[in-house]
Formats: structure tokens, sequence, C-alpha cells
């Protein structure tokens, strides 16, 4: 006799459901989910650094521009980068280098000053500094540009389970 059941194997998604609806699961992007409570609703702050430029693009283009100057809520976001030697040869020669990057971000409400969510988040990428001078330099364009979406996407992710957004 077997112990597989196909009945017990196809009623596990639809468990899986129960259980997700059970304990407040709720989807980003129905309507009155987080994703449509910031769509369009937050004004991000201005960057101060190339950076941090990147950074507020990929956050606008994810979460569309304010209709209007002040939104209805302002995102805070502070961006650090480091840089560090990752493969070094034995002739003391740099063959690949990470740029580990940090952001901090407060969203508040411009309606009651209230702060919203907050936190940091943080990731690294690698780039590879064996070619000639244009094509690292390049790399190193990329690698900044790639870090900008990957700690954006985290702090869109975390906006979105911020409890308390959906309205």
């Amino acid at each position: 006799m077997s112990l597989f059941n196909r009945r017990t194997l196809l009623m596990m998604p639809l468990a899986a459901c129960f259980l997700g609806a059970a304990c407040g699961f709720e989807p980003v992007y129905a309507p009155g989910g987080s994703g449509t409570a910031l769509n369009g609703r937050v004004a991000v702050s201005a960057p101060n650094s190339v950076d941090s430029y990147m950074l507020v693009q990929n956050l606008e283009q994810r979460l569309g521009r304010s209709a209007t100057s002040g939104g209805e809520y302002n995102l805070d976001v502070r961006v650090s980068t480091a840089f560090q030697s990752a493969a070094i040869t034995t002739t003391n020669e740099t063959n690949r280098y990470t740029i580990e990057g940090s952001a901090n971000y407060t969203l508040r409400s411009n309606a009651s000053g209230q702060v919203i969510a907050s936190g940091t988040v943080s990731n690294f990428v690698g780039y590879s500094a064996a070619g000639s001078t244009v094509s690292t330099l390049a790399d190193e364009r990329d690698a900044r540009e790639r870090l900008m979406v990957i700690l954006s996407d985290q702090i869109i992710a975390e906006l979105y389970a911020a409890p308390g957004l959906g309205t």
C-alpha cells in the first residue's frame, strides 16, 4: 500500500490559501492594499549624490511620482556606499571590487506628521577590475546602478509590508 495520496497533494494549495487568509494576509495590489495606497502619493526626498539620484529614480519609477508637489506621504531616503577590494593577486593587483550600500528611509504622513514606516536596508554588488580602465569604470557604473535597484526594491518591499497602509 502506498503512502502517497493525490487528494492530499491537491488539497495543500487550498489549505495554504485558507491559512494565509486566516493570518491577515492581504495582497499588496488588491483594492485598498498597500500597493495602491502608495501609488502616486509619495514625494521622495531630493537626491544629493549620483547614488541617491539613481535610488530616487528607481523609487519614483516603482511608486509613481506624486501628482502634487507635497504628496500625501513624504519618503526621506539617505544612501551611503563603501568600496572594498575583493580579489587581490599575489602581485598586489586588485581584480575585483565590492560596493556595499545601505539606505535609511522614513515614510511620514504629511497630514499628521506621523512616521508610518522607517528602517535600513543594505546589500552589496561586485564588479571586475581586470580589464582596461574604460571597462573597469563602466563596470563600476553598472554595479552602482544595480545596487541602487536592489536597495530600492528592498525599500519598496518593506513599505508594502508596513502595517496600516491599506485604506
